[in-house]
């Protein structure tokens, strides 16, 4: 203990016995909905996780995992993964992402910190490039954000802007860049008005330009590269408006997959790529599809692809991408301090740890479960396991996935008695989910299900206790809805589907023959969410959680 008293010690649960191996499933992108026909958890067969629903009522309830219940500025701010591992592994809500960049725009200290200050150093010579998603989605970045951006840039003397803009599709309706590319248009005209020379540069659709995750595919990042650096494109236009528009006639062109455009003057040569001297900021403020970028821009050691040209520039995040390689080194806005999780605790009173889920998911169910932070607090306690992703094609097309053989490795951890607390990350129903192909989700959803069962089973062999629960949700529907719930139909008459994420609760099951006589979930906290879980595990290991951790979910009654 230092002078402070502080202690990892944690107090024994004075009713839940310690030494019951765990099980912590998290089905990735599984919330609960209205059944009908584009519900694909309610479509697929999933007897497993249907057992659970309609078995004891006081062991399956759902929890919050969007908005203000994991650290999103509001209700309206769908759930992720990133922010959803956080809660679930951290046992308390930070503020997160958007909601950080909100506060400090709203103060104005995004504009006096180190990382303005870095980039401000190029104000008067060189250009300001400002390179991310362009929606109002709040998964990865939020034009309203970028606007304050440009206005405060504006105003603290940046004379020239460049804006590298990214096409969604994903987080919000196919279609909508257009409405987007107008509204920034406006605003660049406004700071031209004011002699700013403020214009788009580049542009490309989000998952055929930059922002490819987890070194799936370096092509990705190559193509914005080329566009935004060299200021080459397939495709060149005087204005972006004409260019989305015109990119969107081809009858197969999406807003995820538009190809990369650059603008050009009127001697046919490109307005904005990025050279020495010059200021760069990504500024989505979620990492996972961000971090590829920042080593292109920010490596002078790199083998990914062929540079051509390395500019000496100054660049900055909106935010920190990845703690542990501290990239990238300078940032606007500063990542929220959590410490003191759950695996920390859990790890310092002895609690042996496997985890385990494929490439997409491992980083969730390790890095993110732990407080964004890399690698094992003790190598000696822990095992952690990554199972490759398929790569190179979409994930409707390989729906199953890895789910089978993540559960196959959780199974054999379990049935070697070698560890307290075995946790998965079943990314079926989200991973396919966002393709948007109803049919292979149904399959996900079943793959899941499956995965699910074996991990139960290997738990009823060792007498041991499960937590099954979700991050978000995504499956569960999968079409956009109207203000009363109907599904939307396009100008064709066709139903809109939806590959996002969703606002819906998701469940928790608690089970297992180890779990003891009379433990139950709780009435009195119906508006519990995903930060509620840590404290509910901890427990069924035999521990207290720490008082300032958002309380648990579950009670012991006497029977």
């Amino acid at each position: 203990m230092g002078s402070s008293g502080f202690s990892w010690k944690l107090p024994d649960h004075p009713k839940l016995p310690k030494g019951k191996p765990v099980a912590v499933v998290v089905l990735d992108g599984w919330g609960e909905a209205t059944p009908n026909q584009y519900n694909c958890i309610h479509t697929a067969e999933t007897p497993t996780m249907d057992s659970l629903k309609n078995g004891a009522p006081e062991k399956w309830r759902l929890v919050r995992a969007h908005g203000t219940a994991v650290g999103l500025p509001s209700e309206d701010d769908m759930g992720n993964s990133e922010v959803g591992h956080n809660a679930l592994g951290a046992g308390r809500i930070f503020a997160q992402g958007a909601k950080l960049v909100d506060i400090a725009l709203a103060s104005g200290k995004i504009f006096e910190g180190e990382g303005f200050k870095y980039i401000k150093e190029c104000f008067e010579t060189g250009t300001l490039h400002l390179i991310g998603l362009l929606s109002d989605g709040g998964v990865h970045s939020r034009l309203d954000q970028l606007q304050l951006l440009l206005k405060g840039a504006g105003e603290r003397g940046a004379k020239r802007i460049r804006v590298h803009i990214l096409t969604d599709g994903r987080d919000v309706l196919d279609g909508s860049s257009v409405g987007f590319v107008e509204t920034l248009e406006k605003d660049l005209e406004a700071l031209r008005q004011k002699g700013i020379d403020a214009r788009v540069a580049s542009g490309g659709g989000r998952m055929y330009v930059t922002m490819d995750r987890y070194e799936n595919d370096w092509n990705v990042v190559k193509r914005g590269w080329d566009a935004q650096v060299l200021g080459e494109a397939p495709h060149k236009f005087a204005n972006p408006v004409e260019a989305v528009k015109k990119l969107r006639e081809d009858p197969k062109a999406n807003d995820q997959y538009l190809p990369p455009f650059v603008i050009v003057d009127e001697n046919g040569k490109p307005v904005g790529p990025i050279v020495d001297g010059d200021a760069v900021v990504t500024f989505n403020f979620r990492a996972d599809r961000m971090v590829m970028i920042a080593k292109a821009l920010e490596y002078e050691n790199f083998d990914k692809f062929d540079r051509v040209r390395y500019p000496k520039i100054h660049y900055a995040g909106m935010l920190e991408y990845d703690g542990e390689l501290k990239l990238p080194s300078h940032y606007l806005v500063s990542p929220p301090e959590i410490d003191r999780t759950s695996g920390e605790y859990l790890v310092h009173n002895g609690v042996r740890t496997f985890a385990c889920s494929e490439t997409v998911k491992f980083g969730h169910v390790t890095f993110f479960w732990n407080g964004n932070r890399s690698g094992y607090f003790n190598p000696e306690l822990e095992e952690y396991v990554e199972i490759p992703s398929d790569s190179g094609i979409t994930f409707n097309v390989q729906p199953k996935m890895k789910a089978l053989e993540i559960a196959e490795k959780a199974r054999d951890a379990i049935l070697s008695k070698k560890f307290d607390q075995v946790r998965v990350n079943l990314p079926n129903s989200d991973m396919v989910g966002h393709t948007g192909d109803i049919e292979a989700t149904v399959v996900a959803c079943k793959a899941a299900d499956e995965a699910v069962k074996m991990i139960l089973d290997a738990i009823e062999q060792v007498g041991g206790i499960y937590v099954v629960t979700a991050d978000h949700g995504n499956a569960e529907d999968m079409v956009k809805r109207d203000k009363s719930g109907k599904p939307q139909l396009d100008k064709e008459g066709k139903i809109q589907i939806l590959t996002s994420h969703t606002l819906q609760p998701v469940p928790i099951a608690i089970g297992g023959p180890g779990l003891s006589p009379g433990v139950r979930f709780r009435q009195d906290l119906p508006q519990g969410g995903l930060a509620n879980v840590a404290a509910t595990v901890m427990n069924l290991h035999g521990f207290e959680a720490p008082s300032d951790y958002e309380p648990t979910l579950i009670e012991v009654v006497d029977n």
